[in-house]
């Protein structure tokens, strides 16, 4: 088993070969790891989808299994894993980020007030919220 972080969440799905920088899940675990899903066009996440490069097409599919971290590069977009190679960060693309950073929009988050009670940002949409941080260290 292996966990696979993404911008949807954690994953811990079956991997059939972690091999260096290389993650291969079978093409059934694909979509539940990382949102997007094999079809004969290539990888695919709703209308968008990536073709299999015409070379090295061995280094993204194999049978019936996906090296997503390839897959993740190709798209241009960051692959970090430990050691081990039992979590893997498949994270947002540099031009994914500016796009969300253009927005001046937070991204939605839930936390607790000093009572307990959970409270999201997205609950406060149109309204002026001030936001402040601090840290012991």
């Amino acid at each position: 088993m292996v966990t696979v972080l993404t911008e949807l969440g954690a994953s811990n799905v079956a991997a059939t070969n972690v091999q260096g920088d290389n993650l291969w899940l079978k093409a059934a675990d694909v979509e539940a790891a990382i949102g997007w899903t094999l079809k004969p066009q290539g990888l695919c996440q709703g209308e968008v989808c990536i073709p299999l490069p015409r070379s090295n097409t061995e280094n993204f599919v194999n049978g019936d299994t996906v090296n997503v971290a390839e897959w993740w590069r190709l798209m241009d977009r960051p692959v970090l894993h430990d050691n081990a190679g039992a979590t893997w960060m498949l994270g947002a693309g540099a031009n994914q980020r500016a796009d969300v950073l253009n927005t001046l929009e937070a991204p939605d988050f839930t936390l607790p007030d000093l009572n307990g009670t959970m409270h999201s940002l997205s609950d406060y949409r149109g309204k002026r919220v001030f936001l402040t941080t601090w840290s012991s260290w």
